[in-house]
């Protein structure tokens, strides 16, 4: 069991996630998947297709977004030599359910399941990249730590190495030894995760401090690692204040071999 599950506190869940149930109607160059996660409970994705040789990048959301929010944002993914399909969680968009830290590390797994069977279902060539802006950093790094073998890198933007630090701002009372456990369990993981990666950060960001990033990308076990941190970009306009940088980084990452 993850030590993200002691976590779940209302309060805590009150304050990094941020449900909406907006949905919009699939664009004509994209088409949804609604992966079943518990029971009858399902998650909804969306995938943007470009061409169809290009690698996929698997994206996490922020804790304010949805899947629909991506359906002018992909253009920027789509135009840049990438495909993406981006994953609600628990009560996002036309997802079923409530949200929690258990439940968003659970559903990671079977999402990323989900989609690879469609991926492969509907013959596009494998290369699959992981990638978690903000809150999405906690699914992202769960799955690059366990299928190694499975995906050919991982992208973090605007992101920390797990929630203790939140944790202790808000002053939660949380015992020391869970606080503590969750602490090294996620250390642990990042120490384990070995493929390349990319780490991106706004210099100006005043939610997730930039020391996180650098936190995060000294403790990835990963011999082939980047961190760009982008001067004057805050949490939720990094993309556009620094879209040559962000892109450029991302397309030269996702071309190259992973190692």
């Amino acid at each position: 069991m993850s030590s993200y599950k002691l976590v779940d506190h209302p309060i805590l869940i009150n304050y990094l996630f941020h449900p909406r149930k907006d949905f919009t109607p699939c664009p004509a160059d994209a088409f949804d998947l609604f992966v079943p996660v518990e029971g009858d409970l399902f998650i909804s994705c969306r995938f943007y297709k470009s061409e169809k040789a290009r690698p996929w990048i698997l994206y996490f959301h922020g804790n304010g977004e949805v899947v629909s929010d991506y359906d002018d944002i992909s253009r920027l993914y789509t135009q840049n030599g990438m495909n993406l399909v981006v994953a609600d969680y628990r009560g996002y968009g036309a997802s079923g359910g409530m949200p929690s830290f258990g439940a968003m590390i659970e559903d990671a797994h079977r999402l990323f399941e989900g989609i690879r069977n469609e991926l492969a279902l509907r013959g596009f060539p494998y290369d699959l990249w992981i990638m978690g802006r903000s809150l999405g950093s906690v699914s992202a790094l769960e799955l690059a730590s366990h299928y190694p073998e499975k995906i050919n890198g991982l992208i973090v933007e605007s992101g920390f190495i797990n929630a203790v630090r939140i944790i202790k701002y808000i002053e939660l009372p949380f015992e020391e030894a869970i606080l503590a456990k969750l602490d090294n369990e996620c250390l642990d993981k990042a120490g384990n995760i070995t493929v390349k990666s990319l780490i991106i950060h706004g210099e100006a960001d005043s939610l997730v401090p930039p020391g996180e990033a650098r936190y995060l990308y000294e403790n990835l076990g990963a011999v082939n690692k980047q961190l760009l941190i982008i001067p004057d970009a805050g949490h939720n306009d990094i993309m556009f204040v620094g879209m040559e940088q962000y892109f450029d980084a991302i397309k030269e990452f996702t071309k190259s071999e992973s190692s």
